[in-house]
């Protein structure tokens, strides 16, 4: 069915425009069911809804930059990992946002450390909040360079707006005076303010010796320790296991571990 000129312009001024994808399929089905005029305005009202909600959260998925889209529904929860499994559910309910904690997966690499942070970032954005994934030696050498055209204020108020900040990696190297700083200075201007997640490679009483000035470190770790939800996970390589090579995979495609 076409729809008509007068009717296309009449839902582009309102900005409805979406709309003109589904009208004619919602039109024909509307008359076939015999749908009542209400019914029928709730039904195109919802398309709109839908196709607007789908069309935010590609956009929050994209401002996100996460590496790998990674969701809950795709953790394998079988894995030969130790962790406290109750708690990261529990942590998938995203109460922690509402209250503004800090969440940080400790382990060795290859645990899943970023996979669920990244989920929790995906859930996030389902969520509708704004999201910024980050490795710590980008975000902390982005910020350095920020000062070389004076845009660290800019790049400041951009890691502290978001809902929640993902920084991956953290601690994989010694921190200079300036990194120490930008740190310190990011994790006190979120602090209870709004959500941080970090991963990192070591334990959070290691993290103290990475800082340039050692009381600039205990003050952001005083923070984060009594804000965040502390997640230490141990066990094989969660990495490996996914790789295209795993036994895992090789099973379920019928073949045999070895």
């Amino acid at each position: 069915m076409e729809t008509k000129s007068s009717l296309k312009t009449v839902l582009k001024r309102m900005r409805l425009s979406g709309m003109l994808h589904t009208l004619p399929d919602r039109i024909a089905y509307a008359k076939k069911t015999k749908m009542s005029l209400q019914d029928f305005l709730e039904l195109v009202l919802q398309d709109e809804i839908d196709r607007r909600d789908q069309v935010g959260l590609m956009n929050r998925l994209q401002k996100a930059q996460f590496e790998e889209e990674q969701v809950f529904e795709n953790f394998d929860w079988d894995a030969s990992i130790t962790f406290d499994r109750d708690k990261v559910r529990d942590l998938f309910s995203l109460g922690f946002l509402d209250r503004k904690e800090d969440v940080i997966f400790m382990g060795h690499a290859g645990v899943g450390k970023t996979f669920l942070a990244s989920a929790l970032g995906h859930s996030a954005c389902r969520a509708q909040k704004k999201v910024l994934f980050i490795r710590a030696d980008t975000m902390l050498k982005e910020l350095n360079q920020s000062r070389a055209d004076n845009s660290t204020d800019k790049l400041m108020r951009k890691l502290i707006s978001v809902d929640l900040l993902i920084v991956d990696d953290f601690g994989l190297r010694k921190l200079t005076h300036e990194k120490s700083s930008d740190f310190y200075e990011l994790i006190v201007e979120r602090h209870k303010r709004s959500s941080t997640i970090i991963t990192s490679n070591r334990s959070t009483d290691e993290w103290v010796p990475l800082f340039d000035d050692p009381l600039l470190a205990q003050s952001a770790l005083d923070r984060l320790a009594h804000n965040s939800h502390q997640i230490t996970m141990e066990g094989e390589s969660y990495r490996q296991k996914q790789g295209p090579n795993s036994a895992t995979k090789s099973r379920k495609k019928g073949g045999k571990s070895k």
